[in-house]
């Protein structure tokens, strides 16, 4: 019904199109998406000669992969009218579930893959049950599961990554040797999406609920049931987007995909969705999907910083909503399912797109001929954030140390999302460098993308965190476990042998964290005085730091001590102990950064264990130039740490 009006609104603005060059701009407006597609691929080609490799193309789809099934299953709710903000977090909880109980308790990994695309479901249907039976807008129920699902993949994992079973890990793995089974399921996900949309009639009940819902119910549809279906149908697609993603981490990570709801709205309006409803099509999805996919992997390849790919990125969804508008007004044919004629000729614009992107792609992939540079001379460095003053530092020494060699470094950042930095690696490892550095978001995450280097016989170096589960040419670190103790021992000495502290803890996961906490148990056995009366983890965030403190001062207000693992959450917590840090509270932190310093010849951080992270980015850099020219490297590479108080702070040069 709702398919039969929009087609004939199209029809009616028709003979405006029909002039000189009117065939042309309909073309274009229905088919903003794949010319988008087509010009960034023929451009990037031009721009970057590792760009148009098997390899590379295939990682494209391995990245677009999570992306384009969580968008699938978003397309069914937008083409209903509707907006679904929780699939990041229930694709975390169902490989939280999957993982949980496969290896925690014991279940079949048969059932727990059953458990876990049921979580996405019950989540569906949850959301549906909120919007059509409880009246709530979209956004707000869905934004409620976004953090009831969240927490309750924290819960689940007590914050920490749980290993994947290994029968299902293969889910992340080749065909052959070459062919990504993510690409696979995408693809049989997207033929599904097209099945329900064109060829059922639920699909059909989504084009005209999100067409007139009114008119629908008047015609007799049941539409709180459908939008129930509905739903439900963005739940289970949720589900198996984050089983894939676990596949490919090897670990079912709490805070995996957050934002991929973003991502997948994106994707699905790039693709010729309307917000509005109504319209929409699988084929357009995964258009959009991979447009973003393309967007990162060549931003990256042609090194642009990741704060400006974000840039990069909101600039196109803000076009691809303009395009949509100018579509309508245009009277351009809508993008919806079941067009019966239009078929045919959609078919052969796809077949002449890909003839046309072919032939220039294939004319400018012959600028690059000839022009390699020397892979041994160009290194890639991974860094989990730069959102902390301590990576700034990393950058800084290992792009110092870069420009006195003489070497081509391209830094990223992954914003703490174990998945960007395994997109980010990949890209490196299909650009060719001579080597990589790498430091971890999750040590185990990780594991998989530089067992991929590993076997394109590229070195990796791992920096302040390890890799587990692969081989690293070397590990250049602080002695965290030792930094630790040292902590221990100058937060005892100061309060005299005895008191009450928290301990405010990283990132879970990461081998940092690990080390600090246990050096810091380690030494406090010395002094039985000390109470431990919590820890919380904070994850190396400043903000974080301080509301985790401010609770707990809620608990124990006559808390003597805090011990933080590293200078960021000791900062937090300064903030939020006001006047009694550095007099009735003491406060040691880790690392050494500039603000820690300054905080200590203040007062009022009576110490930092302070590492040498300029130092630890010139070694890091060192080390990958030997290990890409074959010479042997040292296994790990500890840089020392210090106990820097107010008295010896001003001769730290850090």
């Amino acid at each position: 019904m709702a398919t039969d009006t929009l087609n004939s609104k199209a029809g009616a603005g028709g003979a405006s199109a029909s002039g000189p060059g009117g065939g042309l701009r309909r073309l274009l407006l229905d088919n903003g998406a794949l010319t988008a597609l087509i010009v960034l691929v023929v451009a990037l080609s031009a721009l970057s000669g590792d760009f148009l490799t098997t390899d590379n193309l295939l990682n494209i789809g391995v990245q677009a992969a999570v992306t384009a099934i969580l968008a699938f299953g978003v397309t069914f709710v937008i083409v209903s009218a509707g907006i679904d903000l929780s699939v990041g977090s229930v694709a975390a909880l169902s490989a939280t579930v999957l993982a949980w109980s496969a290896t925690s308790e014991g279940v079949p990994v048969a059932l727990a893959v059953l458990l876990a695309v049921a979580t996405g479901i019950v989540c569906g249907l949850v959301n549906g049950f909120l919007i059509s039976y409880g009246k709530l807008p979209p956004f707000i129920a869905t934004l409620a599961m976004l953090s009831v699902a969240r927490g309750l993949s924290l819960v689940i994992s007590q914050g920490s990554p749980i290993p994947f079973p290994e029968s299902v890990s293969h889910l992340g793995d080749t065909l052959g040797g070459w062919l990504p089974v993510p690409v696979l399921v995408m693809v049989v996900m997207g033929l599904l999406t097209a099945f329900v949309l064109g060829r059922t009639y639920i699909g059909r009940s989504m084009y005209a609920i999100g067409g007139n819902e009114e008119a629908a119910r008047l015609s007799g549809l049941r539409v709180k049931k459908q939008k129930l279906a509905v739903y439900a149908l963005s739940g289970l697609f949720a589900a198996a987007a984050g089983i894939v993603l676990a596949s490919r981490l090897s670990s079912a990570q709490p805070q995996a995909a957050q934002g991929y709801e973003l991502d997948a709205i994106a994707a699905v309006v790039i693709g010729g969705a309307s917000l509005a409803g109504g319209t929409g099509k699988a084929s357009g999805t995964l258009i959009g999907a991979l447009i973003l996919a393309v967007l990162r992997n060549g931003l990256n390849l042609l090194s642009v910083s990741a704060f400006w790919q974000q840039v990069v990125i909101g600039v196109v969804i803000a076009l691809a909503v303009l395009l949509d508008t100018v579509r309508r007004k245009a009277g351009a044919a809508t993008p919806v399912a079941g067009g019966g004629g239009d078929k045919g000729r959609q078919a052969l614009t796809y077949v002449l797109a890909a003839v046309v992107a072919a032939a220039v792609v294939g004319a400018t992939s012959l600028l690059h001929n000839g022009s390699s540079v020397a892979r041994n001379e160009k290194v890639g460095l991974s860094l989990s954030t730069l959102n902390n003053p301590f990576f700034v530092q990393i950058r800084a020494g290992a792009e110092e140390e870069a420009k006195k060699l003489g070497v081509d470094l391209t830094v990223t950042d992954a914003q703490n999302d174990a998945s960007q930095q395994a997109n980010q690696l990949q890209n490196f490892t299909s650009e060719g460098v001579g080597s990589i550095i790498v430091n971890p978001v999750d040590s185990d995450a990780a594991g998989p993308s530089v067992r991929a280097a590993n076997k394109a016989d590229i070195p990796v170096v791992g920096v302040d965190r390890g890799v587990n589960k692969a081989d690293t040419a070397a590990l250049v670190a602080s002695d965290n476990v030792e930094g630790g103790r040292l902590g221990a021992r100058a937060l005892a000495e100061k309060l005299g042998g005895k008191g009450k502290i928290v301990i405010l803890q990283g990132q879970a996961g990461t081998s940092a964290s690990r080390e600090r906490g246990a050096g810091f148990a380690a030494g406090l056995k010395e002094f039985p005085g000390i109470e431990v009366v919590a820890k919380q983890p904070a994850d190396f965030d400043r903000t974080k730091g301080l509301d985790v403190m401010t609770n707990l001062l809620q608990a124990h207000p006559d808390v003597d001590g805090v011990f933080a693992e590293n200078d960021e959450m000791a900062l937090g917590a300064i903030k939020a102990l006001g006047a009694k840090a550095g007099r009735s509270v003491q406060v040691v932190g880790f690392d050494g950064t500039p603000d820690g310093l300054k905080a200590v010849e203040s007062g009022t951080l009576f110490a930092s264990v302070a590492q040498q992270p300029k130092e630890l980015g010139r070694i890091a850099v060192r080390n990958a130039l030997r290990a890409a020219d074959g010479e042997k490297t040292a296994e790990t590479v500890k840089v020392p740490v210090k106990v820097v108080t107010e008295e010896n702070v001003a001769g730290f040069g850090g």
